[in-house]
């Protein structure tokens, strides 16, 4: 069985503290900066943070920039040479991230994209049937490595990273995509709701070809699988669920991300883990991890999680059906 543990604190002290070039993937879901749920840490506290370096008056979108820099500094510093990180990002300010981490050093190779269909609209109702925003479908996910400091066979050799395990993630025999869907919750075992990403791609004509949503699909995020594991924790939150995290990402998601950029058997770090969905995904593809986290009761929820998945495959039951590879 993998080992795994979940330290809490800050992100950018914890990483100052572990080894350099000692880490095969970074999956990460940090901040967007864009206020969500009013949670201070997803707005305010990064601009604190920066105007605590002497930063002043800066436009959100520059300071979120600025914030990405000391993070992304110590990712590109204990990862190995070639090692590939995933970060997620918000539509709106995700350019602002890769800048940042790309000011750090981090190389961007690609940006993936996860297509939903389950989030409603938050923005405000206008007269006159207008509104100022429009509902979230996507999620981008930057692609970025730590620069090779030799040819690619010769960093494989040396460190197993450098490049992506495109076989472990192949569906149907093809070669990844940098596209993933997820079902609408209205679907149902009958049939995709009307603006269900699955069924739209699967509405295209391909007489006796594979359903196109084959080699993209991954499943939502369920309530079972939101609390699995955290049985003995409280319920909490208007939805009165035990893991009220509000930007949880599917486990099938997850698992596929690790199997792309880890090699087997390496270590995967989460440096803001939030609810642990990344640990659960590094175990259950049988990579060590190392996650972090400040907030006391996330980490409580992510130890949990983590545990509750590692010791699904401690009891033989095997691996959760993966969707999206083999």
């Amino acid at each position: 069985m993998s080992s795994w543990t979940v330290l809490e604190g800050d992100a950018i002290e914890l990483l100052g503290s572990m080894p350099e070039s000692s880490v095969d993937a970074i999956v990460t879901d940090p901040p967007y900066n864009i206020d969500i749920d009013d949670q201070a840490w997803d707005g305010p506290d990064i601009q604190e943070a920066v105007a605590a370096t002497g930063h002043e008056r800066l436009s959100p979108g520059e300071a979120h920039r600025i914030w990405c820099r000391p993070w992304g500094a110590e990712c590109l510093r204990v990862l190995k040479p070639g090692a590939f990180m995933l970060a997620f990002g918000s539509p709106r300010t995700s350019h602002r991230m890769i800048c940042g981490l790309e000011d750090a050093g981090l190389e961007v190779r690609d940006t993936l994209c996860w297509l939903f269909a389950d989030r409603p609209s938050k923005s405000r109702k206008l007269p006159g049937g207008q509104a100022t925003t429009l509902k979230p479908g996507h999620e981008p996910i930057a692609l970025l490595r730590r620069p090779l400091e030799a040819p690619t066979i010769d960093t494989i050799a040396v460190h197993g990273t450098g490049a992506l395990e495109v076989d472990a993630c192949r569906v149907n025999d093809r070669h990844p995509a940098n596209v993933a869907v997820t079902h609408d919750p209205k679907c149902s075992p009958a049939g995709c709701g009307e603006s269900c990403p699955v069924g739209l791609l699967d509405s295209q004509p391909r007489p006796g070809r594979t359903p196109a949503s084959r080699f993209f699909f991954c499943g939502r995020v369920t309530r079972r699988e939101r609390d699995a594991g955290c049985e003995q924790l409280p319920v909490k939150g208007p939805e009165s669920v035990r893991n009220p995290h509000p930007t949880i990402k599917p486990l099938e998601l997850m698992r596929w991300l690790v199997r792309l950029i880890c090699p087997p058997d390496g270590l995967v770090l989460d440096p803001f883990c939030g609810s642990g969905t990344t640990g659960a995904a590094a175990v259950l593809e049988d990579r060590e991890f190392v996650g972090i986290e400040q907030d006391p009761g996330y980490v409580e929820i992510a130890k949990a999680r983590v545990s509750y998945w590692a010791g699904q495959l401690g009891e033989g039951a095997g691996r959760v059906p993966l969707e999206m590879g083999r």
